[in-house]
């Protein structure tokens, strides 16, 4: 008994006792609207419902369904305090729900608004003019101009994406919302400009994803909002046509910067996506040396060659003087054309000056290699008139060896046909001299009788010689002719 006139007992119970007696007092004539936002503790737990606190004299209801987890278990417990809004408040009985209403989105919003924060949307459709964007549970309108930075020339390529958003217009309590992407975008490009001047300097290799691709280049952002231009003569060290060759929109690659330029407010800068790797001739391949046969593509003709890259951006020249031992080349073109691929052989490397000279006709094979065993001089040989000049005619021995018959020559032996030979004809001739130095070949009309006839050449190409064929040949006609008059 003692204990119950305790002084110290009485305190404590007195100041408990006040302590309830103003928290009820509290919520006395309070009266809660669809909307209020109400911060209660769970009082008890029954089968389908959950009563909660509301903070007035009368306690809230929400459903249990409304309180799942992701799981969809019910982990709440007597005592656990929750935030939920007022769904409903009919003759004392106030429902609640862990979802803001219209009311609580549009206050929200007009908050967003009033403070000029970024909200997230999600772009639903493309409509005239722009497109609906769903914020917070309602529907805003984004006009097309302030999507994005750039102009938009495929507008489905935004639908059903994610943005953040600002919103520039509110009205009607939340029934008219305007919203700009353009206007976060070019904020954070400013400060994106700003930071990165000061963090980079020409020379530095940043990091970046392509994002557009023009005819004259490729951009390619290098900060959230900051892009900078990959001029096409800077994206390979081969030469490129088109952008598309070399990179792809989305793709992450790494490039150089080249240089800032300000201009009016707005930060330019310029960047080279083949300057960020090595330079080609800095590590020439191995079998770039002279006398290897390669292969290439053809990248330039020109009137005095053709120019032909054998490796990223190693280019070499093949003159018209190197291009055929068969044919006389006029221009580069007649044997070739660009774009397409070839065997060169290398015939001398400058690496100081970036130089290489190449060669086609050598890539085959020199055909003067076996001229001394093939046509040994002092040999007969048939040939046809591949040209007729006025001071002798020009035969073809074999692809790429061409031989001269002097008319001096060829008259003195008046039974020789110089005059009816004409081109395309079949000949036989004699070598006489072989100048390997200078490719040189002299002809001249065969000597020995055994060797075939020539005096009835000067028939077409490939038409049977009218002639009495050679002095054997003769001598075993006539032995026939007798041995016919015999038998007769």
């Amino acid at each position: 008994m003692a204990d119950l006139f305790d002084d110290d007992a009485n305190d404590n119970s007195s100041s408990d006792f006040a302590k309830l007696f103003e928290a009820s007092l509290t919520g006395v004539g309070r009266t809660l609207n669809v909307g209020d936002k109400v911060h209660g503790e769970i009082l008890s737990i029954g089968k389908e419902e959950v009563f909660v606190s509301t903070g007035t004299t009368d306690d809230g209801v929400v459903m249990k369904s409304d309180l799942l987890n992701a799981e969809g278990l019910f982990e709440k417990k007597v005592g656990d305090v929750l935030d939920l809004y007022v769904t409903q408040n009919r003759n004392g009985q106030i429902m609640l729900s862990p979802k803001p209403t219209a009311k609580n989105l549009a206050e929200d919003l007009e908050d967003a608004y009033d403070m000029m924060l970024p909200i997230e949307g999600r772009v639903t459709e493309v409509v005239n003019g722009g497109f609906r964007v769903a914020v917070m549970g309602k529907t805003a309108f984004c006009p097309i101009s302030q999507i994005d930075l750039r102009r938009v020339d495929n507008s489905e390529a935004y639908v059903g994406r994610k943005f953040e958003f600002i919103i520039t217009q509110f009205s009607e309590r939340g029934r008219n919302i305007v919203v700009s992407r353009r206007k976060l975008l070019e904020e954070q490009k400013e400060l994106s400009q700003a930071s990165f001047a000061e963090d980079h300097k020409p020379g530095d290799l940043v990091k970046g994803v392509v994002t557009r691709l023009e005819k004259f280049g490729a951009f390619v952002e290098i900060a959230p909002g900051l892009e900078g231009l990959t001029h096409i003569s800077e994206l390979g060290w081969s030469r490129v046509n088109d952008p598309s060759e070399v990179v792809q929109v989305g793709q992450p690659i790494e490039v150089k910067i080249l240089k800032f330029e300000d201009t009016g407010g707005r930060l330019n800068v310029s960047l080279s996506l083949k300057q960020a790797s090595a330079q080609p001739w800095e590590n020439l391949p191995r079998e770039i040396s002279e006398g290897q046969v390669v292969q290439g593509r053809v990248t330039r003709c020109m009137k005095f060659g053709c120019f032909v890259e054998i490796a990223p951006g190693i280019e070499g020249l093949v003159p018209l003087s190197e291009m055929s031992y068969t044919k006389r080349v006029v221009k580069s073109d007649e044997l070739m054309k660009e774009g397409e691929k070839i065997s060169v052989m290398v015939k001398e490397v400058r690496l100081e000056e970036r130089r290489l000279l190449l060669s086609l006709k050598d890539a085959g094979g020199d055909p003067w290699e076996m001229v001394s065993m093939k046509f040994p001089e002092g040999s007969v040989a048939k040939g046809r008139v591949e040209r007729r000049e006025p001071y002798g005619l020009f035969v073809k021995l074999d692809e790429g060896v061409v031989g001269l018959l002097p008319k001096s020559k060829a008259l003195a032996n008046g039974e020789f046909p110089f005059e009816k030979l004409k081109v395309g004809d079949q000949v036989t001739v004699q070598i006489d001299e072989i100048k390997h130095q200078d490719r040189k070949i002299s002809l001249g009309v065969p000597q020995d009788p055994d060797a075939e006839a020539w005096r009835g050449f000067g028939s077409s190409a490939g038409a049977p010689a009218k002639s009495l064929g050679t002095l054997g040949d003769q001598f075993k006609a006539l032995f026939d002719s007798g041995n016919a008059n015999k038998k007769k």
